[in-house]
């Protein structure tokens, strides 16, 4: 049965779309500042082009935007909880960073990638922050998903 687009038949619907989990992060002024994101796609090879989606009226995107580097960290299945405390379930124990250029990202992560901003794009009640990869390093963890509200994994070779 179809149903009138709506904020809750719009996540509804798009929580059916199996996603990684992703810690956006970035540095100012010495603090370090961080959010968990699933709005994230790869756009360009040439030049190696991301994008992440940011709800305008989240804390990080004013440091996003003031931001000239961040960093993504994809998540491995170990570290359902990272994305739990960058969405404001805070652990108690603190995230450990790499820095790389002075653009900080989670230690232990399957991926790290270290981004120059390209453009911010106004899009709704949403910014897309697209960056150009200038550094990454990656693992073969299993990757941590995000599907229908609920934490799992997808196990490779």
């Amino acid at each position: 049965m179809f149903h009138p687009i709506d904020p809750q038949h719009f996540r509804a619907s798009l929580g059916r779309f199996p996603s990684g989990v992703t810690v956006i992060s970035c540095k100012q002024e010495g603090q370090v500042y961080g959010m968990t994101a699933s709005a994230f796609v790869s756009v360009s090879m040439e030049p190696p082009l991301v994008l992440v989606s940011v709800a305008n009226k989240a804390r990080m995107h004013a440091h996003l935007l003031a931001a000239e580097t961040f960093g993504i960290s994809v998540l491995s299945q170990e570290q359902a909880h990272w994305s739990n405390h960058f969405a404001g379930k805070l652990h108690d124990q603190e995230p450990e960073f790499a820095e790389w250029d002075g653009v900080p990202v989670l230690e232990g992560a399957l991926v790290n990638l270290v981004l120059k901003k390209d453009k911010a794009i106004e899009a709704g009640d949403h910014t897309l922050f697209l960056g150009e990869i200038t550094h990454t390093r990656y693992t073969d963890q299993d990757a941590l998903l995000y599907f229908r509200g609920q934490y799992g994994a997808f196990q490779g070779k």
